[in-house]
This record gives C-alpha cells, sequence and structure tokens, in this order.
C-alpha cells in the first residue's frame, strides 16, 4: 500500500511540476511583446526605442493609424520562430483587439512574423513579414 502511494505522490509531483513549466522567451521574443504592448499603450518614444533606424518610421505611421481606436491585447504571446540572415524571426499568438465607438474588431497577431536584430546591445523590431 505503501508503495502505491509513494508511486502516486512521485506521479502527482511530476505532473504538477510538468504543468507549472514555461518556455524560456528569447531576448527577441521579449523585444516583440514589449514593442507590440508599446503600440497598445500608444507610446510613440518607446515604440521608437524599440524599434531599428530602418523601421522607426514604418513603427509610427502603424502607431498613427491606430490612433482613434482602443487597443487591448487578448491571449498575447511571442515566441522566437526562426533565423534569416542577421534577422531573428518571432511569432506571436493572439489578438489585439481594436474598438471604435462601442464595436470591436480584432487583428490576429499570429498573421504577422517580426523580424528583430540586436544593435548595439538592444533587440530592436526591425520589420514585419
Amino acid at each position: 500500500m505503501k508503495k502505491i502511494l509513494l508511486v502516486c505522490i512521485f506521479g502527482l509531483g511530476i505532473l504538477l511540476s510538468a504543468c507549472g513549466s514555461k518556455a524560456a522567451s528569447s531576448p527577441a521574443a521579449d523585444a516583440v511583446e514589449n514593442y507590440v504592448n508599446a503600440i497598445v499603450a500608444n507610446d510613440a518614444s518607446k515604440l521608437s526605442a524599440l524599434s531599428c533606424a530602418d523601421w522607426e518610421s514604418q513603427a509610427l505611421i502603424e502607431l498613427d493609424s491606430l490612433q482613434a481606436v482602443t487597443s487591448t491585447l487578448d491571449g498575447f504571446s511571442c515566441q522566437q520562430s526562426g533565423a534569416a540572415g542577421e534577422m531573428i524571426l518571432v511569432s506571436c499568438t493572439g489578438k489585439m483587439i481594436l474598438s471604435y465607438n462601442g464595436e470591436n474588431q480584432e487583428l490576429d497577431l499570429s498573421t504577422r512574423t517580426y523580424q528583430v536584430v540586436q544593435q548595439g546591445g538592444n533587440w530592436l523590431v526591425c520589420g514585419v513579414l
């Protein structure tokens, strides 16, 4: 009887530790999460700081296009999905919910792949595929 109890406790411990573990995020994925959160927060200065010089103007145009809506995120997370030369590719899941005059529209974030580079010790978003 004690053996069965020990096996059950051991099995339960393994099961609980597996449920609690989360895949470690990469610095590139963290940069994209911060970038998207800056868009939702309508924070132009933070968005600029998270964008490479070649992408900064495009990032600010995207932010400007969302000025008339209120944005929130639902089920949002990102992970590194590959590399292309010096670029790290990051894919996300979840959606951005855009609200205007009480009507919601959903933007599926899984349809975009972000290009991220390391410059000056910082990971910066430098494009979207």
